[in-house]
């Protein structure tokens, strides 16, 4: 375990693989923390540098009160990347994970040499949608949100065939703590990079579970063709976390990808 002060937050993260290889950087979605990449990482190829991290209102990370901007969310993740000194890395980020993966392309080009963007887009949900997110959270917890929340995160055939990790998602889920939920969604409702994203032109692969439910394939295709380059693959089967319930399939495509680019 490692903890950093990064711009007043402390955040959790932890490191593996080959401590000389290229830098993969990990941040994950709303509602689940760094260990939602553990099936994933095993299967990458030997000579990379794993750098994974809790969002900041997620895991083991600090989660202040009141509502997040993606700027702190990129700022954070720059933060934590200079004080690694990290560069030309990969920096593979799912759903609001993928949002600042695309903000930090725009903003930190010096940072980064391709990205991977599972399961997101430069722009998800609406105001309004996140706005009644926050005020069910709120009031309810996180906890009544739960199902619907599962059944956009999973197929139906790994909900009905794994009840056990189903669980445990649910536990990881309605842990999160209140304000780090709902901050994140406050950063999800003020964030357009539609035309921030437009202008990238860095390596990008971008991938989709045919069953996702929070961005569908069709949203995350756009946010590809959106991308100078961008390649665009579909996980047949897979929900909102590809990463937890496809991760052979999520690997192969990294894999080519990363070898498609000479990086490893």
């Amino acid at each position: 375990m490692r903890m950093s002060k990064i711009n007043s937050v402390l955040l959790h993260h932890a490191e593996s693989g080959d401590p000389d290889g290229v830098p993969m950087v990990f941040a994950n979605s709303l509602g689940t923390d760094l260990r939602v990449w553990d099936a994933l990482l095993p299967l990458l190829p030997s000579g990379l540098r794993f750098i994974r991290y809790d969002m900041r209102g997620h895991g083991l990370s600090d989660a202040p009160d009141g509502d997040y901007y993606m700027g702190d969310l990129v700022a954070d993740a720059a933060g934590l990347m200079d004080l690694l000194g990290l560069r030309d890395a990969v920096f593979v980020g799912l759903s609001i994970g993928g949002v600042v993966a695309q903000g930090l392309a725009a903003e930190r080009p010096d940072l980064l040499r391709a990205m991977v963007l599972s399961n997101t887009a430069a722009k998800i949900g609406t105001p309004d949608l996140w706005a009644e997110r926050i005020a069910a959270v709120r009031s309810a917890g996180i906890a009544s949100l739960a199902d619907p929340v599962l059944e956009r995160w999973f197929s139906k055939p790994f909900r009905q065939a794994r009840p056990d990790e189903l669980a445990g998602w649910r536990h990881m889920l309605t842990r999160t703590p209140v304000d780090g939920y709902a901050g994140c969604c406050a950063a999800l409702s003020e964030t357009d990079l539609r035309d921030s994203t437009a202008m990238l032109t860095l390596p990008t692969l971008a991938v989709a579970g045919s069953e996702d439910g929070s961005t569908p394939p069709d949203l995350v295709r756009e946010t590809a063709q959106s991308i100078a380059g961008a390649r665009f693959e579909l996980i047949r089967g897979a929900g909102h976390i590809p990463c937890v319930e496809a991760p052979e399939a999520l690997a192969a495509l990294i894999t080519g990808f990363l070898e498609e680019h000479n990086i490893v």
